[in-house]
């Protein structure tokens, strides 16, 4: 899966900026990214979001335990991988038919956290169990919302392209191609929410987050850590 957002929705962040110009390297634009995931993924399916945001999607090579699928509802567009063990409670939580899936679900959280404020993200991102990784984009308030589960066990990766959109996709060799060095594994048991204006941890949402140069040989350009106590939220 793949998200992609021009700096009027996404401001590029100050670390993968830095990375970037550490050790520049070659990148394309956010329309040729997503051009080469849909010919890179079978039957891919990409939806363009007024001017600003790009989305796309493909079942190729998915894991059957943690498929990948896509929903719009009022305005919210939502694409997610995984599987969440508590779907089932989640369902009547939010008050959801027994046919809801996950990508439904996830909308319907969105909806609650964005209509019942100051109802606290991390509150709406620490109920979901299970492997997974979402990317919202509401059209209605140009809001962007990506989180990973607490172990990371859906790969999930971020970058700034050529013409500074940033991406967020599942597939680190193709926004390596993207970004170049501007590129980070997402943090683990993390939300980037462009509504509170930026990247926090949901199951440590007093701790400092922090980006630490990445090494040569590393194919990121930065490591994202949640200061506390044994709490590593970016590995490879």
């Amino acid at each position: 899966m793949l998200g992609v957002f021009s700096s009027a929705i996404v401001s590029p962040p100050d670390e993968l900026v830095a990375a970037g110009s550490r050790t520049p390297s070659p990148k394309i634009t956010a329309t040729s990214l997503v051009n080469r995931f849909v010919q890179t993924n079978g039957a891919a399916v990409s939806v363009q979001v007024g001017d600003d945001a790009q989305l796309a999607y493909s079942h190729s090579n998915e894991s059957p335990l943690q498929p990948r699928s896509f929903a719009v509802k009022d305005e919210i567009f939502c694409l997610f991988e995984g599987a969440l063990d508590n779907l089932g409670s989640l369902r009547q939580q939010y008050g959801l038919a027994k046919s809801a899936n996950e990508v439904i679900l996830v909308i319907e959280a969105y909806k609650a956290l964005r209509d019942r404020a100051p109802y606290p993200p991390n509150h709406v991102v620490g109920h979901l169990s299970g492997n997974f990784a979402f990317i919202v984009f509401d059209k209605s308030t140009s809001t962007v919302f990506v989180a990973s589960d607490q172990f990371g066990k859906i790969p999930l990766s971020w970058g700034i392209t050529a013409d500074g959109y940033v991406a967020f996709g599942d597939d680190a060799e193709l926004l390596k191609g993207a970004c170049g060095k501007s590129l980070a594994s997402f943090p683990q048991g993390c939300f980037y929410s462009t509504s509170v204006g930026g990247l926090r941890s949901y199951e440590n949402p007093k701790n400092k987050i922090t980006a630490v140069p990445a090494t040569d040989e590393e194919i990121w350009g930065a490591t994202f850590k949640v200061e506390g106590p044994a709490v590593l939220a970016a590995t490879k």
